[in-house]
């Protein structure tokens, strides 16, 4: 099911708080959030989609590129290189607005995937900004924050 997408406005809270971590026992509804989000970012068009961008207040994100689709629940960074890249990054929730922005080019995590195992992988390159860029979405952050 495509759902709307949440655009940042003054009066729009729900982009600036940080989400709360994810209850994972509750998998049958997680799973239909994480299906409706797929659906959702693909109508858009987007390669990454975070559950604040779409009214709900937990850690869960998304990306899709490459053929590849991956899922981040309940997800922080390690560790992280010293090396940026820089990144010109659009966001479903501000559209026609883009910012350049410095990421780390590497980035050590460790989230729950969609089937509710632990996991700790390093991302590279275009799958570490993505991350990266969902991550400020559940810490409330946006890439007008980076102006």
């Amino acid at each position: 099911m495509i759902l709307p997408i949440i655009l940042y406005n003054n009066n729009n809270k729900i982009l600036r708080k940080k989400s709360k971590n994810i209850n994972i026992k509750k998998k049958k509804k997680i799973i239909n959030i994480i299906n409706n989000m797929f659906d959702t970012m693909y109508f858009n068009n987007g390669i990454g989609l975070s559950a604040p961008q779409i009214g709900i207040n937990i850690n869960l994100f998304i990306l899709g590129i490459n053929n590849i689709k991956m899922t981040f629940i309940n997800s922080k960074i390690i560790n992280y290189s010293n090396k940026k890249i820089l990144s010109k990054e659009g966001c479903l929730s501000l559209p026609d607005r883009y910012v350049n922005i410095y990421r780390k080019k590497n980035i050590y995590i460790e989230y729950y995937n969609s089937n509710f195992i632990k996991k700790k992988i390093k991302l590279y390159n275009i799958y570490s900004i993505i991350f990266q860029h969902e991550f400020d979405h559940i810490n409330g952050k946006l890439i007008i924050d980076y102006l």
